[in-house]
């Protein structure tokens, strides 16, 4: 029995029928009589495999109180001795966590709920990362593919409508800022799925978006108080929308210089530069907006950001490999107090290991012209700030590739990755 869960759009569906391509299987939407059809069901996959996917399972146990129970009659005394390989799928991420996994604050609870413990699996489907979302874009070039999931993220729905024949601007004029765009009223629609209170929830989104990440903050500015808010990051975090981060190498129970942050790129898009064009697109003036937002250095600015994210993901997946100068074991950002600047400061992209007390450090330039060498002269003094590591290496992340005379005046310490570099192999 897998629980296979995530929110809308992000490609549960699409899952279950790739799996279940050439394998005996029946995907099943409930009516009456349930329990008489899982006993036929049953005795049909007495002696033969069978997938059995029951998509978007929440919708019919809203309509019928008694199904989770009639599943667990099923899962126990009908199902064992079959060949039936069950996949229960939901896009209200709080109800399949509460309902089916069991996955309540307290134990008690959740032994409770008649469906708890008798999953052998459970996925929680998310996103695409960069470089899976790069597989349903062919064609275009490296730097078209930071930029392209910098606007429109991992999510397949979003990815699928994209037209790799036309540029960034005019898919997000024609999907985003006109007002029959398919993803111009997409994350309204989300929360109005998965919340009781989707305006409020918008209104934490939008205060992130603006700036505001910290929870103080953000009561602050849509005049809640922040115990209320409170449970609204948590529940947004619970759905993956936004992710709380800590400076690297500091705990999240202890640390107080955690912020939040919209972890979906085609989402924190629509918070920054859609939601406050929308008088603008009711009126038909979208094309404007678009046209005016493409042609400023907004856009730069914001791909740069998911550039990060972007490099430290490439770093995890060459430490997986051991492709990296050192052997790190924890991944992030750091930022913190500059005593010799007098401010703050940050490094990109970080990760190390205590015990064998090595550190990578990497800085991203996501312009097309900086000075490289003031760049990597700041990392190796802000890299200093990071005490208890004896090995520091260095990584430069640009846009484009650094001179191999350049590269060859800071030694074997660095490593040099561009855009075309990230998709490599």
């Amino acid at each position: 029995m897998v629980v296979l869960y995530g929110r809308r759009r992000v490609g549960k569906t699409a899952l279950t029928k790739e799996f279940a391509r050439d394998k005996p299987a029946l995907v099943f939407t409930a009516k009456i009589h349930l329990d008489a059809a899982l006993a036929f069901i049953a005795q049909q996959a007495k002696d033969t495999h069978l997938v059995f996917v029951f998509d978007e399972f929440l919708y019919a146990a809203k309509r019928n109180a008694s199904l989770i129970s009639t599943f667990q009659i099923a899962c126990d005394r009908l199902f064992p001795e079959t060949g039936i390989f069950l996949i229960l799928t939901g896009s209200n991420q709080g109800f399949m966590e509460e309902k089916v996994l069991g996955d309540t604050d307290e134990d008690s609870l959740g032994e409770k709920n008649p469906l708890f413990g008798r999953r052998t699996a459970q996925i929680h489907l998310g996103p695409f990362g960069y470089r899976d979302a790069a597989l349903m874009l062919p064609g275009l070039s490296s730097t078209e593919l930071v930029e392209f999931y910098a606007v429109f993220g991992g999510t397949p729905y979003c990815l699928s409508m994209i037209h790799a024949s036309e540029s960034l601007k005019a898919n997000a004029e024609r999907l985003f800022f006109r007002k029959e765009g398919l993803l111009y009223e997409e994350p309204m629609m989300l929360l109005r799925q998965e919340l009781h209170e989707p305006a409020i929830y918008s209104s934490v989104l939008d205060a992130i978006a603006a700036g505001a990440n910290k929870p103080q903050e953000i009561a602050d500015r849509i005049g809640e108080d922040r115990g209320s808010v409170g449970r609204y990051l948590e529940t947004l975090q619970s759905m993956k929308i936004f992710e709380e981060r800590e400076p690297y190498g500091e705990s999240r129970e202890r640390s107080r210089k955690g912020i939040y942050w919209i972890s979906e790129p085609a989402l924190a898009f629509w918070y920054r530069f859609v939601r406050p064009a929308m008088d603008a697109i009711e009126m038909d003036a979208g094309e404007l907006e678009a046209r005016e937002l493409f042609e400023g250095n907004d856009i730069p600015a914001y791909v740069g950001h998911w550039f990060e994210t972007i490099c430290l993901e490439w770093t995890i997946v060459q430490a997986k490999k051991g492709a990296l100068p050192i052997r790190p074991v924890r991944f992030g950002s750091w930022w913190g107090a500059d005593p010799v600047r007098k401010g703050q400061t940050d490094i990109d992209v970080v990760a190390g290991s205590k015990r064998r007390r090595e550190l990578f450090a990497g800085e991203c330039k996501w312009w097309n012209s900086f000075d490289a060498g003031k760049a990597t002269q700041e990392l190796v003094r802000r890299a200093q700030l990071i005490s208890g590591y004896d090995t520091v290496r260095y990584g430069l992340f640009t846009k484009d590739q650094i001179s191999a005379g350049f590269a060859g005046t800071l030694g074997p310490e660095w490593t040099f990755v561009d855009a075309e570099r990230l998709y490599e192999e």
